[in-house]
């Protein structure tokens, strides 16, 4: 137990190094606020009348015209114009799932979280009904769009329409995509029942797709989703995830047979878009600890490992941490592994402290309180408590990236140039300028820090100051429970 004593000292007087700098304790409700705002600029459709991002206008009116359907509306996934359904539909669930566990902590946020997981989840529904047999994975040619630099509200590149069908299976989109609405239908179920039971209806359906035309979506559209979000992990994944959420929303034996037949064999140490399998373990622990279910005991054995990979003093543990102490997986927008993970550091230590349960990392003996502190550290870090004083949540606290790789933030609104700007106008003189941003995309969180916890706030540098809504999705959760025990 020496080991356990010397780690908590270590991590508390690093906390009190840090905090020379920077007030240790941020805003909670302030970021939490922010983290849901963001959304709003991320939107494509036409745009309502409580938009709040004044410098966003109305976009993609006619997308899913070159297929005769309706795919208007969701979200332009990170800086880009491009709709990508997979890391979207990811989003939605992940919203859904800090609505569901912190709903009671958000407060006046909750409204403006269940807005955000609507304008994702209609989405979805057209996508999934629009054409029988077909599910609608992606709007835009990304190879095209990436090209160019210019505002969504201008346009002017082909808005290529993509799916997954029988003969070109997608399991992975379509599992994610089932697991996204089986998520959004709890939400709702209360305060719009018809709309909760559509919802689920329409997942029950994408699941059985998913799983009678097994193969991964990568493999059926290659170049239009890949390099940019290839399935990775394979779909196994997906489909376990899907399964979860789908038991979860109904409490169905047929959904934990399936479950049981996915089957679940992988060891991750990292949480994603691509990568659920720790999120499906942690979700399904949840019916062994608050339920005693010992059906599920694997699942929680599982959600463990997951833990006792990332805590830095377990002797199993692969994460590694910067000097500064955020976790560092990986060097290509390490922010959204760091704001997955954290989500679900907290919810497990949630289920844990509701049941007074603890376990061990070999001879380390865990409890609520070592998850919280690693999740409270990452939040802080990412808020502005870290060795450079940056704040990687822009429009947050009095240091925060001004160089946003982000085009419609990065270029002139409609209001104030209203001339268009074409594919190629953008670049000259905005993209190349080292003038801040003219729009604040305020809540965005970037792809973060490098390993030795420098940013250079670099726009041209997209791995590193790109937002996602996915980074974005995953910090909701964990910013409302400490919102909520917090004095701030």
């Amino acid at each position: 137990m020496k080991r356990v004593s010397f780690f908590f000292c270590v991590l508390f007087c690093l906390t009190l190094w840090v905090s020379r700098f920077v007030e240790a304790n941020p805003n909670y409700k302030d970021a939490l606020a922010k983290s849901i705002l963001f959304f709003q600029a991320q939107r494509s459709g036409r745009l309502p009348a409580s938009q709040q991002i004044k410098w966003r206008s109305n976009s993609g009116l006619s997308d899913g015209h070159l297929a005769g359907v309706d795919l208007t509306g969701g979200y332009y996934d990170a800086g880009d114009n491009v709709k990508f359904n997979f890391p979207m539909a990811f989003t939605t669930t992940m919203l859904s799932w800090s609505a569901l566990e912190y709903g009671k902590r958000m407060g006046p946020q909750l409204q403006n979280t269940r807005d955000a997981i609507r304008w994702g989840a209609d989405y979805l529904l057209k996508c999934a009904t629009a054409t029988p047999g077909k599910l609608y994975v992606g709007v835009g040619d990304p190879n095209v769009d990436h090209k160019c630099w210019e505002r969504p509200e201008d346009m002017d590149t082909v808005r290529s329409v993509y799916s997954v069908s029988s003969s070109n299976p997608g399991s992975d989109v379509a599992g994610e995509t089932a697991a996204a609405l089986a998520a959004a239908s709890m939400v709702f179920r209360k305060v719009d029942p018809k709309y909760s039971k559509l919802l689920l209806a329409t997942a029950k359906k994408v699941m059985q797709f998913a799983l009678q035309y097994q193969g991964a979506y990568s493999d059926s559209l290659g170049s239009a989703v890949c390099p940019f979000y290839c399935s990775y992990s394979g779909y196994k994944d997906e489909l376990l995830w899907g399964a979860a959420w789908l038991f979860r929303a109904t409490n169905k034996m047929y959904y934990y047979n399936m479950l049981k037949s996915i089957g679940s064999d992988d060891e991750p140490d990292l949480f994603s878009w691509d990568n659920k399998y720790a999120g499906a373990h942690v979700l399904l622990s949840r019916r062994a600890l608050l339920n005693n279910d010992k059906n599920f005991e694997q699942y929680k054995v599982e959600a463990e490992n997951f833990m006792c990979r990332i805590l830095p003093n377990s002797p199993f543990t692969t994460t590694q941490y910067t000097q500064g102490g955020l976790i560092y997986k990986l060097p290509q927008s390490n922010l959204q592994y760091v704001t997955s993970i954290t989500f679900l550091l907290t919810t497990y230590a949630k289920y844990m402290k509701s049941t007074k349960h603890t376990f061990n990392c070999g001879n380390l003996e865990v409890n609520p309180i070592s998850l919280l502190v690693i999740a409270k550290r990452q939040i802080d870090y990412i808020l502005g408590v870290n060795p450079i004083q940056m704040s990687y949540m822009v429009g947050f606290g009095p240091h925060y990236p001004k160089r946003v790789h982000h085009r419609g933030a990065s270029l002139p609104s409609l209001a104030s140039h209203p001339q268009v700007i074409g594919c190629d106008g953008g670049f000259q003189p905005f993209f190349y300028s080292g003038n801040p941003n003219p729009n604040v995309l305020t809540g965005a969180i970037i792809g973060g820090p490098n390993q030795n916890d420098g940013f250079p706030d670099d726009r041209s540098d997209y791995s590193h100051s790109e937002p996602a809504t996915y980074i974005n999705a995953a910090f909701v959760g964990p910013l409302s429970y400490f919102a909520a025990t917090s004095r701030s």
